[in-house]
């Protein structure tokens, strides 16, 4: 029993340190704004899509709004074998900057494809011509200045890769409150991590790269065999080109909003799919984190178990669980403030039990590989 809670004394010990470090991490991120800012820089933004005739349409005339000059950006949807009518839709647009290329054309019939996904950026990137390359997903929203404040960064700092925030919209529900809670604390640790050097993150539904540098390091090849991780195994091999010139654009106006998952079944196959990037690529110190924080998370379900032969375990495993918040919450406090959502966190407590279960779950799962994700199963 001693053994017991000196391990569990010290896996508390060491996750509350790692969310107080990355709460001085996003501390430290520095604020970002164009001011005196002179756009000169050709940009591609690559979208790409699988069934998404309801939101693609949303996607583009946010771009189009940008302040940025209609001459220095142009959009490329890669359509990727859907069945609906995204095609037509981006078609619709009678912009001359907006493109919409047919993966199928590209794509061998015997071709046996692992990520669909590269395969579209990869094409859309190779049609394109901007010296920077965006990518998002067509159910995302720019807000205006978007693209100026990713061409500023890149131009003052000479950037080889841009890691920008992304917002997860929500409505009441419990599914989307907790969605958003924690993807908002997963956003919150990119840009800690990134300021710390703790571990490569990114989201690709706000990326942007040098096409130079990206074909410096043959893209995705290499790569693509693996089903996920277009933006953390790629931002990996450009780390490893290019160390210390991959920034974090930390900025209210660079935010894009993304769309939950409508069932809890929708959630875990992406948390599933997400999950099963980590230890793909060489990053021992994210290995070691994301170690550290399954097993702290793993010892709850343990004292959990242990607690119906001893209630003394019931009484840790409440000892442990106020550190997780107290720890938790003071990192997620200044980072709600960032994406507005801090009337969220009055949640938080609650949704403790699920977040657990999630983190076991998606996990395991996502080690072991294989999910379904818009109807394509995936190894």
């Amino acid at each position: 029993m001693l053994t017991i809670f000196i391990v569990c004394f010290l896996l508390s010990l060491a996750y509350s340190a790692l969310m107080l470090l990355y709460s001085y991490g996003w501390q430290q991120q520095a604020s970002f704004a164009n001011s005196n800012y002179v756009p000169a820089t050709k940009i591609s933004v690559i979208i790409p899509a699988r069934n998404e005739e309801q939101n693609i349409g949303d996607c583009i005339r946010s771009i189009l709004s940008q302040n940025y000059p209609a001459e220095l950006f142009e959009i490329i949807v890669v359509d990727d074998h859907s069945e609906d009518n995204t095609a037509a839709t981006v078609n619709s647009f009678q912009e001359p900057n907006v493109y919409c290329i047919d993966l199928a054309a590209y794509v061998n019939e015997t071709e046996a494809l692992n990520s669909y996904k590269k395969k579209a950026l990869s094409t859309g990137i190779m049609a394109s011509e901007g010296d920077v390359v965006v990518t998002t997903d067509a159910d995302c929203l720019a807000k205006p200045g978007w693209l100026s404040l990713i061409a500023a960064l890149y131009q003052r700092t000479g950037a080889v890769m841009i890691v920008a925030p992304v917002n997860l919209s929500s409505d009441r529900s419990v599914l989307q409150v907790f969605q958003s809670i924690d993807f908002m604390s997963m956003q919150g640790i990119t840009a800690a991590a990134q300021r710390l050097g703790m571990g490569n993150m990114a989201n690709g539904a706000n990326l942007a790269f040098s096409r130079a540098a990206y074909e410096s390091v043959d893209g995705y090849a290499g790569i693509d065999h693996m089903a996920s991780g277009d933006d953390y195994l790629l931002m990996v091999k450009l780390q490893n080109a290019y160390p210390g010139r991959i920034a974090y654009l930390k900025s209210t106006d660079a935010i894009v909003s993304t769309t939950p998952q409508h069932t809890w079944r929708g959630f875990l196959r992406q948390r599933i799919r997400w999950a099963s990037k980590s230890g793909k690529y060489d990053d021992h110190k994210l290995t070691v984190i994301l170690g550290l924080v399954y097993l702290f998370n793993c010892s709850f379900l343990i004292l959990f178990i242990a607690g119906f032969f001893n209630s003394l375990f019931f009484g840790l495993a409440g000892l442990m669980l106020v550190c997780k918040i107290m720890s938790e919450l003071i990192f997620l406090i200044p980072v709600s403030r960032f994406f507005n959502k801090q009337k969220q966190l009055l949640y938080f407590s609650l949704l403790q039990p699920l977040h657990i279960a999630y983190i076991i779950i998606a996990g395991f799962l996502g080690f072991i590989g294989g999910y379904e994700w818009k109807g394509r199963r995936v190894k």
